[in-house]
């Protein structure tokens, strides 16, 4: 079986408390919890609050990234959950999604991203790459 370099997750938050999607600081801080709680290294974050409403922001982690987009007036929140570790509990960060934007309903998918043959590279100066391979 092939290895994947990354695991996507892509979870759709429905009929969430409007209330929970219209303040940048509540998003940011339940992004962030579900990032530290779902052991992920934070290592930057950044959100924006859109007028009249809705926030937009990114959890850098050392793992890759966790965003998350809200439409209040939809009472509906997109987010990615994008890792490159087994560490990640993705159960426990989809958990503290579910506690702090109190959804009715949440639909997830998971890719398997980087879905690389058996091969790897070498690089040995920026020009060329030497293909190392078993086949």
């Amino acid at each position: 079986m092939r290895k994947a370099l990354g695991t996507h997750v892509i979870v759709e938050l429905f009929d969430c408390n409007p209330n929970t999607l219209t303040n940048k600081e509540y998003v940011e801080r339940a992004l962030l919890r579900a990032a530290h709680e779902s052991n992920a290294k934070v290592v930057d974050h950044f959100f924006h609050q859109f007028k009249p409403y809705g926030v937009s922001g990114v959890v850098v982690i050392e793992e890759s990234h966790y965003t998350i987009h809200t439409w209040p007036e939809h009472a509906f929140a997109a987010v990615d959950l994008f890792f490159c570790s087994d560490d990640i509990d993705l159960e426990r960060a989809i958990e503290v999604l579910r506690e702090e934007f109190q959804p009715d309903r949440i639909s997830t998918v998971e890719l398997k991203r980087g879905l690389l043959p058996d091969v790897s590279y070498s690089f040995n100066n920026r020009e060329k790459a030497e293909v190392v391979s078993d086949l």
